[in-house]
């Protein structure tokens, strides 16, 4: 257990780097899976959520290795398919490892996946299409059974563009002998990096339009090299960070055409933003403005895991704004702890109006998930006097030395584990 220590009132100011996509690490890693030779996976952040996927990796038989130059990975001695209920029963993208095994071994046994509690997750689209490409898929005593190689000629229309089906069924197609077909897949920049992770270890994809993904199968995987793109959602967080506090901080080695939905929304807050290269330098208003109306959606829309922390930002705007979650039907939790700070909120269903309030006061609040945690925090870098964030190791999911990072740019936070 741990508890970030926060004393309000101090603008963020500086530079930082952002770190590697923990969203496109997990999938990656349980690539690795598909390729009996070693792989270099640079630029990977170590994070819990990381180290769980690590762990689950090794108890499939495979080495896994930090060095100098990044994250070895050799899958070479892999012998099972069977993941260990006490490792994957704790993390959410243990279900990545479905589509893999099933494509290098013809055979998947898992728990269901645990993670943070934001709603409701179904892995359905991932057995369902699965099924769909011949495997047949049991579901008895809370595990996931999966036998049969998958067969190409599969044309797969997803109901809905889920970004972990759409990695799943990428990762299960290699294993076919034809040509697998993804119609109306996600659309996530973390996608478009396990395909290039995957085509430089030796297999065939590549996107038709926006609308569908077209995987070659009959290839065999061999080593390669690859860095994780950077973490849009870190990048994210910082810069909020910075509109909240009203400070002026510069993210070195962001990729700006990922952050465009955010970007507006701030400047809509109020925020000056200058873009050069892969510098994002902002400068957070005095107080940020209402937005009348968020609505997060799948990718190129805003992101449900920058809701949180725009909700933060939110509480203390001039006006009202309206946030809709599209995505999670239970992603509001950090509200009723924003309360217990002072601010002004209703929320019903997928809906909340938040009229914006002068100043938070701090508090002791309850970290209920990774990106709530974080709003939490950074609420409690605008507030007045102390918060208090228990649970904050639910932070650390997502984030690489978040209070250590904070304190580097002028944040009084310091952090106490039990």
């Amino acid at each position: 257990m741990a508890k970030l220590i926060i004393e309000g009132g101090h603008a963020l100011k500086g530079q930082i780097a952002v770190r590697g996509a923990k969203n496109a690490a997990l999938p990656i890693l349980a690539a690795a899976m598909l390729v009996p030779e070693p792989v270099r996976i640079g630029n990977c952040p170590r994070l819990t959520d990381v180290e769980h996927m690590l762990g689950l990796l090794r108890a499939l038989g495979c080495r896994a290795d930090w060095g100098e130059d990044g994250l070895i990975i050799d899958a070479g001695g892999a012998r099972t398919a069977e993941l260990p209920e006490a490792l994957a029963g704790s993390i959410r993208s243990s279900v990545f490892l479905l589509g893999p095994l099933v494509g290098r071994f013809g055979a998947a046994e898992a728990p269901y996946p645990g993670g943070c509690d934001i709603g409701n997750r179904p892995v359905d689209l991932h057995l369902k299409g699965l099924r769909a490409m011949g495997v047949k898929v049991d579901e008895a005593s809370g595990r996931i059974r999966c036998l049969g190689r998958p067969k190409g000629g599969a044309e797969i229309a997803l109901e809905y563009p889920s970004v972990g089906a759409t990695e799943n069924l990428i990762m299960a197609a290699c294993g076919a002998e034809g040509d697998t077909v993804l119609v109306n897949p996600a659309r996530e920049p973390e996608i478009d990096d396990l395909m290039a992770f995957l085509n430089g270890a030796g297999y065939d994809m590549k996107r038709e339009g926006s609308s569908r993904i077209r995987i070659r199968g009959g290839r065999r995987g061999h080593s390669t090299a690859h860095a994780i793109l950077p973490d849009r959602i870190e990048a994210g967080t910082y810069l909020v960070a910075a509109a909240i506090t009203g400070g002026h901080l510069v993210l070195r080695g962001a990729r700006r055409e990922h952050l465009s939905a955010l970007l507006t929304v701030l400047r809509e807050a109020g925020c000056r933003i200058h873009c050069e290269g892969t510098d994002l330098d902002i400068e957070g208003p005095e107080r940020p403005r209402e937005l009348r109306r968020l609505v997060t959606l799948p990718y190129p829309g805003f992101p449900t895991d920058m809701q949180s922390q725009v909700f933060a930002l939110c509480t203390v705007a001039r006006g009202t704004s309206v946030l809709e979650e599209n995505v999670f039907e239970d992603r509001f939790r950090h509200g009723a702890e924003l309360l217990r700070m002072g601010a002004d909120c209703y929320i019903r269903g997928r809906s909340a109006v938040i009229r914006g309030v002068k100043s938070l006061h701090g508090a002791t609040v309850t970290a209920h998930d990774l990106r709530g945690g974080a709003a939490l925090a950074l609420a409690g870098l605008r507030a007045e006097g102390i918060t208090v964030v228990e649970q904050a190791e639910r932070i650390d999911r997502g984030y690489v030395a978040f209070a250590a990072t904070l304190r580097q740019l002028g944040a009084a936070i310091r952090r106490e584990d039990e």
